[in-house]
């Protein structure tokens, strides 16, 4: 076996590798590597509710199958008409009857929702009513620019034709020589063209326009209305670039005092291995940021909490490394002996916990889209860069520090007497408690239903129709705001049912408003827009708008339920077969089924809005809640073969993990409550949940799994023994014996 202590020129060589690689690291994020800065954060692409812009999804109309073609021909002809918005913008295929347009970073959103409108029909029309072509036989429209005769600049639209189309426009321009011929859009006109010849070459121009803006804008409307297929809105988002530059910084100001924190209380807890903790975690950060760019992941704002919240769950693999060695120390064991029994005995529950998060994290990004998504990636690669930097990074700097003379006990510490804690006698105390708090949630859902109201706050993702977010200028009162607000939007919109809710910003510099309605066409929106701003409640780049249909609601609250199931089932199955035991697996499903439910009672009482970042929780809790459960009873499966009772090693496993579990999910909680604190509203409402599952899987690994793998192995037990029992009472009890 290699000798445990390295020679002190390797020790410092390895030590000064290390701090050249974190060193190196940190540099890629801040300045990049060469000239397309490869690496840095800067180059992260960001979601639209980061960079600001607009989103659109698109359905083909009820009814129509489109073929792979068609939906081709769609995205590529929408993609031609965004870049005049923006080079970034993307358009893509989700699907197969869907398509998603996304334009980031741009002003004036609205009016290019209302400019981009919804994809419709294109004709071209005689003087008396005969459409001698259709949009779909418009293969090309491109804006061009000329001299006449007297060298003035002259502006036109060139159209390239299909062969039928060039069919159709040579036989029109043939009959209808020296008549104007009108191009229409869903009905409304366009421009109006005189024909001035027959054209038999399948390419025409369209003349006279007055400036190269106004050719791009008919080309442009061209473009999107020959598609072969005909699109519906089934939802739009708008976000001013200014307030996705304030979540940046506030996310990016959370995460560095969260970080700072964490390490703090890692270095004052584990002393030299708190140290190496911290190394360890600001490696990994760096490390994560660095995969984000290289990837070309889209980060949204769930994925900065699931950066900042894979942060704080890195320090669970160095949590339990670490207490194992001071168990090990204070079991007698030489400091090196401590070391490397404390990291071989947290292997185990270190891959266990990590592979059952990374399940939820796959559900996530398989039955998810989006911004949940992304939430997804940053958690899966968070969780397998915290398993690197935990086992191998810590493994090696603690290896050298050791070699280098860091010997004595007094550099890792030993645990104080621990008091033996009865759980297995608490259940009086207990079942109540957990009763009390479930129940919480069921009856709050009664309450609001008594009241009118919906059992739970569902934002659109789950109700479908429009909400628009002011950032106010002014100070105003709820009922004051909504006297302002129902005229206008039943001159704009026709709908004089709002629901609006007003509170305080984050910044505490304006107070937010929230306005619901049915669902608003985007240039309903846009209007509104104008007239708010018009009254001064709000600058118009201060005004978001979220547009989602009953179709896209439906397939959310599916979703939901979905994800919820499948990786409830995934870890059943996972833990089943890793233990070998049915009673650890059911009685882990159960712990977490409290957990769900006491996260639920938090969305009831407190009436967060229920949106697509509640898939992302009640995931998130799962993950993480398994996590300690599995830790518990990895101890409990350790502790059987020391002659103890089964209430005895229930009881001393427990006891010897609880301190792990409150401090890990204390350092968690320290990112997610100042994520909490710092971070723009839409991060708030999804951090206070975070820090209530926390809470609940901490209450649940600590009292709730021991208790129920207990009745529930003690309740197999008497089954077995009725079952012999009543076999050997009928006589055939014999013919089962081995």
């Amino acid at each position: 076996m290699e000798e445990y202590c390295w020679s002190r020129k390797k020790s410092w060589i390895v030590l000064v590798l290390m701090l050249l690689f974190l060193s190196g690291a940190v540099l890629i994020v801040v300045a990049g590597m060469g000239e397309t800065k490869w690496g840095s954060a800067a180059k992260i692409h960001l979601g639209l509710d980061l960079s600001g812009g607009v989103s659109i999804t698109y359905q083909v109309v009820d009814g129509t199958s489109p073929t792979t073609e068609e939906m081709e021909d769609a995205v590529y002809k929408l993609q031609q008409r965004v870049y005049a918005y923006s080079t970034e913008a993307q358009v893509v295929q989700e699907g197969t009857d869907r398509i998603n347009i996304q334009i980031p970073g741009v002003m004036d959103t609205e009016e290019i929702l209302t400019d981009l409108g919804k994809p419709g029909t294109l004709e071209f029309v005689t003087e008396d009513g005969e459409t001698v072509m259709e949009g779909a036989q418009v293969t090309g429209a491109e804006a061009g620019m000329g001299t006449d005769d007297s060298g003035n600049l002259t502006y036109s639209v060139v159209l390239t034709l299909s062969d039928e189309g060039a069919k159709a426009i040579a036989q029109a321009t043939a009959e209808h020589q020296n008549e104007s011929i009108r191009i229409l859009y869903n009905g409304e006109e366009l421009t109006t063209a005189v024909i001035t010849k027959q054209i038999t070459d399948g390419e025409c121009a369209i003349l006279g326009l007055g400036t190269m803006a106004e050719a791009e804008r008919l080309a442009s409307s061209i473009r999107i209305g020959s598609l072969q297929i005909e699109l519906e809105e089934l939802s739009s988002t708008v976000v001013s670039p200014q307030l996705g530059t304030r979540a940046i910084q506030t996310s990016v100001q959370a995460a560095f005092v969260g970080l700072a924190l964490v390490i703090f209380l890692m270095m004052y807890t584990y002393r030299l291995p708190g140290i190496v903790a911290g190394f360890a975690l600001v490696f990994y950060t760096c490390l994560d940021l660095i995969a984000l760019s290289m990837t070309g992941v889209t980060l949204t704002l769930p994925g900065i909490a699931g950066i900042i919240l894979s942060i704080g769950m890195a320090v669970d693999a160095n949590v339990v490394i670490y207490m194992r060695i001071r168990e090990e120390i204070t079991m007698g064991l030489s400091v090196k002996d401590a070391i490397l029994s404390g990291y071989k005995l947290a292997l185990g529950a270190i891959l266990d916990g990590n592979i059952t998060t990374l399940m939820a994290g796959c559900i996530l990004y398989y039955v998810g889209s989006g911004p949940i998504h992304g939430f997804a990636v940053t958690l899966m690669s968070g969780i397998v860069l915290s398993m690197f930097t935990a086992l191998v990074i810590t493994r090696i700097l603690i290896r050298a520090l050791y070699s280098l003379g860091f010997q004595q006990e007094k550099w890792y510490g030993r645990l104080h007497d621990r008091k033996l804690v009865r759980f297995t006698k608490g259940k009086k105390w207990i079942v109540p408690v957990t009763i009390v708090v479930i129940l919480s949630g069921p009856l709050t859902m009664a309450a609001h239903a008594q009241t009118g109201q919906n059992i739970l706050n569902f934002s659109m993702d789950f109700t479908g129709g429009t909400q628009m977010t002011l950032y106010l200028n002014q100070d105003i009162t709820q009922e004051e705001l909504e006297e302002v607000l129902k005229p206008v939007y039943a001159e704009v919109a026709g709908e004089e049912n709002i629901q609006v809710s007003l509170e305080e910003s984050v910044d505490a510099e304006s107070n937010v408003a929230t306005v619901r309605t049915a669902m608003l066409t985007s240039r309903q929106c846009s209007q509104l827009s104008d007239e708010l701003a018009e009254l001064g409640l709000a600058e118009a780049e201060n005004i978001e708008f979220d547009t989602v249909s009953a179709t896209i609601t439906n397939e959310t609250r599916a979703m939901s339920i979905l994800a919820v199931m499948l990786a409830l089932i995934a870890m059943l199955v996972y833990l089943h077969f890793r233990f070998r035991d049915g009673c650890f697996a059911v009685s882990a499903i159960l712990a977490l089924v409290h957990d769900v439910l006491v996260v639920l009672a938090c969305y009831a009482v407190f009436r967060i809005p229920v949106g697509s970042s509640f898939i992302a929780c009640m995931l998130t809790i799962v993950g993480y809640s398994i996590n300690a459960t599995i830790v518990v009873f990895d101890r409990i499966r350790e502790n059987q073969k020391d002659g103890l009772t089964r209430q005895e090693y229930v009881d001393v496993s427990i006891s010897q993990t609880m301190s792990r579990n409150i401090y890990t999910s204390l350092t968690t909680i320290v990112m997610v409550l100042v994520l909490y604190v710092h971070g723009v509203e839409s991060i708030r409402e999804f951090a206070l949940p975070i820090i209530v599952g926390i809470i609940a899987g901490t209450w649940s690994s600590i009292c709730l799994t021991g208790n129920l793998w207990n009745q529930l192995t003690t309740l197999e037990e008497e089954m077995d023994l009725f079952y012999d029992h009543f076999l050997d009472r009928i006589g055939i009890g014999k013919y089962f014996d081995e």
